[in-house]
């Protein structure tokens, strides 16, 4: 065994094998993989091994395009054949509801480059006449995926890494990870079989590596005690049964008519295909358990655990509705074993959190469909430092330190349970919830706010009525206009003309102070450093250039700032800030001291042209009637000021466009400053606003937000940032920026769009017949009175005045690109004296 390597993968499942074999691809030549036991004998043995191509996910959507596109060619490089029955994928749907979730879908799909088709109810039975067809509203099919043998293609890519240099070694377990400062050394123990169990021996070693990657799949816990961090990936029971041949089927392939596609009924939970002239059901049912929640048994190996019929009984029974003939048929085989999830169905990949050089790739509940591109793309990020599309949805900082096992365990099931769901846009989950909120929460609840779960705090989405029932928001929801839409609609003209406060708690706050915090800021961030008192925006860049994270900047002393960033990434947030400042202190900067304190602060966001009236009621100042205007309160300041008797740090900022403040509070004040404002705001009519309306108002100003228009597959001069970046400086990211140029450019678009419906910022963009650009965001603007989103498209097509097509549903509406900050772009509304 080689004892020292560049990179070392841990883990020879599919996820595994596709990691070592793309890291070889891509150039590195020193690379050993690890398995405890034998190749696939985790969950991919008994995968179904369907490769759907369906995800509401940009970046997830990437990944299952390539790995289809990957498969096929796996044996013309290998010899070795992957299983892969091209036969496509029929989802169908019982509901208009369902249709509309695959017209959304498609047009994400159309953004990426994967085909599909429409069939009606007819248009199916005629080509698959053993399907019924009565109550169907129709499909969507893809007719370029389908399922594959995922010991066969595991076997390829494990052979192709083999070719291009790989060492796969089998029957060692990982006992423990110490990083020496510079590599990993790597504790392993030599397994062996005694009794049909897999034991360790008396045979030990130690494997040093510059990188080391986990693809644990159901030993994901042991693997995150090993590292000393937390790790939301738990498997879930997940069962599916193979019948007896059907008669009518074997006639249908005798007669020389091709395979049926994998047939998908979301709205009964379930897929089936054809598995040697019988067929596979494969169910999503509701009280599938977790399992493994701290340890895999050592007796558990290529398992699986007693099927629970009784379980899926409704599921079977739909099956035989679907497919009549599937009544009379035995069963044949069933497979009962652990599948892993993570809370919001998304894999875990990416650095792991606090380490150097470690590599997760853990929570893969469609692992096989998702390999081959996660292998891609992550060794994209390891040998060039970024992939080239957005990682961020997957990354496993995207679950911080309050993540436990109960929560994740409980989440895990919902996710599987959910997997069939209908995936509204503005769907909110339910399990595990509340569990992370601000003080002045049941004050909000009672006012009829219905909250949304941004990194577990809850945030009020809009406010419905006060007496709504608990199942208002589920019924609200919808891929149209729902039943929310008038109550955002009413708070974003609030704002507009009058006055709204707005709960933004979950904001991520970090102190950065000491004798190095200015000049490792400078570096860290592109735009110039905001004077004392003052404010300014900045990003953070990657080394690749693109934008890493965005910040609000206050400075609240020669060398102490707050920064505020987005609040959906805390713990992204802090790795990347903590990390930079211990490579900026160990190349010989000056001291910094950071500190995570988004729980020590409540936030408030008062805003509009009456904004001002109502703190003036309750501000202490020895000159009341001038602590609020420009001269000693400017915009893109920051002043400490007194409302009733709680101290807050007042910046004149609005992510809304209209005059206003963000009041940062101690979080233990929250609920006595909660009822002062609440009480001076009545008397202006002051409303209640939530995130959807402010998400539509930000629009309106060309507000770029990260996770939407920012992210670390676009640079901030791509963005259209050329403001908020100082060229005169250096600072992390400058030049691979530079060199990256433009690509595509960020725009602004008013839209005339359906009726009933918004853009939900996933749509394609088109000129003619030609797919151009990608919304973004999308929304109403109460302004202008039609659809509004944000996207990027081609360079060239970026001029205001622009003429271009959006995708809604099945139809092209037709979209101009604006100005940006379409409203008030010259920013007088905000600047209002007073």
């Amino acid at each position: 065994m080689k004892t020292h390597v560049k990179a070392l993968v841990v883990g020879g499942g599919a996820v595994g094998t596709s990691i070592a074999y793309h890291l070889a691809r891509a150039g590195w030549e020193d690379v050993m993989l690890l398995e405890r036991d034998e190749l696939t004998s985790g969950s991919t043995w008994h995968a179904a091994g369907l490769l759907p191509l369906f995800n509401m996910g940009y970046a997830t959507s990437h990944i299952h395009d390539y790995s289809v596109k990957f498969y096929k060619t796996l044996e013309e490089e290998t010899g070795l054949n992957a299983g892969f029955a091209v036969v496509g994928n029929l989802r169908m749907a019982q509901t208009d509801a369902r249709m509309d979730e695959y017209m959304l879908y498609a047009s994400t799909a159309e953004t990426v480059g994967i085909p599909y088709e429409w069939m009606t109810p007819a248009q199916i039975k005629a080509r698959w006449p053993l399907v019924r067809t009565d109550d169907l509203k129709g499909a969507i099919y893809h007719p370029t995926d389908g399922y594959i043998n995922p010991a066969d293609v595991t076997m390829a890519m494990a052979k192709g890494a083999r070719q291009r240099g790989v060492v796969i070694e089998r029957k060692w377990q990982v006992d423990g990870y110490e990083w020496t400062g510079s590599e990993w050394r790597v504790s392993l123990t030599k397994m062996v079989e005694k009794g049909g169990n897999l034991v360790p021996s008396e045979e030990t070693a130690v494997v040093t590596a510059e990188h080391v990657v986990t693809a644990t799949g159901n030993h994901a816990q042991r693997t995150a005690r090993l590292l000393g961090i937390k790790i939301p990936a738990i498997p879930v029971e997940h069962q599916y049964i193979v019948t007896e041949p059907d008669p009518a089927l074997a006639e249908w392939r005798a007669a020389g008519n091709p395979e049926h596609p994998v047939l998908r009924d979301a709205d009964a939970k379930w897929y089936v295909r054809e598995e040697r002239k019988g067929w596979i059901l494969g169910p999503y049912e509701r009280g599938a358990p977790a399992c493994f929640e701290y340890d895999v048994p050592d007796s558990f190996r290529a398992d699986l655990f007693p099927l629970d019929l009784d379980r899926i009984e409704e599921e079977y029974m739909s099956m035989i509705h679907r497919i009549p003939t599937s009544e009379t048929v035995g069963l044949k085989d069933d497979f009962n074993g652990p599948i892993c999830y993570t809370p919001d169905g998304n894999p875990l990949v990416g650095p792991a959190p606090g380490l150097r050089n470690m590599w997760l790739a853990e929570g893969f509940s469609f692992g096989i469909t998702a390999a081959g591109g996660t292998g891609y793309y992550l060794a994209q990020m390891m040998v060039e430092g970024e992939a080239e599309i957005d990682m961020a949805a997957l990354d496993p900082k995207r679950y911080g330190s309050w993540m436990t096992t109960e929560y994740a365990a409980r989440k895990n099931e919902e996710c599987y349970e959910h997997v069939f769901i209908l995936h509204h846009p503005d769907e909110e989950r339910e399990a595990c919830r509340p569990l992370r909120t601000a003080p002045a929460y049941d004050r909000q609840k009672a006012l009829g706010a219905q909250f949304g779960c941004v990194n577990g705090w809850e945030r009020p989405n809009y406010y419905g009525p006060k007496d709504a029932p608990e199942s208002f928001d589920h019924d609200a929801r919808s891929f149209r206009r729902g039943g929310w839409w008038e109550h955002a609609k009413a708070e974003a003209e609030a704002i507009r003309e009058g006055v709204g406060l707005i709960d933004a708690t979950a904001f991520t706050k970090h102190l950065v102070r000491g004798p190095g915090a200015t000049d490792f800021l400078d570096r860290f961030t592109c735009n110039k450093l905001p004077k004392v008192g003052r404010i300014n925006l900045t990003y953070a860049l990657t080394n690749a250039g693109t934008t890493r994270t965005e910040y609000t900047l206050v400075r609240l002393a020669e060398n102490e700032y707050y920064c505020v960033s987005a609040g959906a990434w805390t713990a992204y947030d802090a790795d990347y800030l903590i990390k930079a400042a211990e490579d900026f202190m160990a190349a010989g900067g000056g001291y910094v001291d950071i500190h995570d304190v988004t729980t020590q602060w409540g936030v408030f966001a008062i805003a509009g042209p009456k904004s001002r009236d109502v703190l003036r009621e309750i501000v202490k100042d020895a000159e009341p009637d001038t602590v609020l205007g420009n001269k000693r309160f400017p915009w893109l300041s920051m002043r400490n000021i007194e409302l009733g008797m709680c101290p807050v740090r007042a910046i004149r900022v609005a992510y809304t466009g209209e005059l206003g403040w963000e009041l940062h509070h101690p979080i233990e004040m929250q609920t006595y400053l909660w009822d002062q404002l609440m009480e001076a705001g009545e008397k202006h009519g002051m409303k209640l606003v939530g995130a959807r309306a402010q998400n539509w108002l930000r629009q309106e100003k060309s507000y770029r937000a990260f996770g939407t228009e920012l992210g670390r597959d676009a640079t901030p001069l791509e963005a259209g940032l050329d403001r908020f970046v100082d060229l005169d400086k250096e600072f992390t990211g400058k030049q691979a920026m530079l060199e990256t140029g433009i690509r595509s450019k960020c725009v602004t678009l008013l839209i005339d769009g359906p009726a009933n419906a918004d853009p939900w910022g996933r749509e394609a963009l088109y000129l003619g017949e030609e797919k151009v650009g990608r919304l973004t965001s999308g929304g109403y603007s109460v302004a202008f009175g039609k659809q509004i989103g944000m996207g990027y498209v081609r360079p060239d097509l970026a001029e205001v005045g622009t003429r271009l097509k959006v995708r809604m549903f099945r139809d092209l509406f037709d979209a101009e690109v604006v100005e940006d900050s379409p409203y008030d772009p010259t920013n007088a509304v905000i600047r209002k004296d007073g």
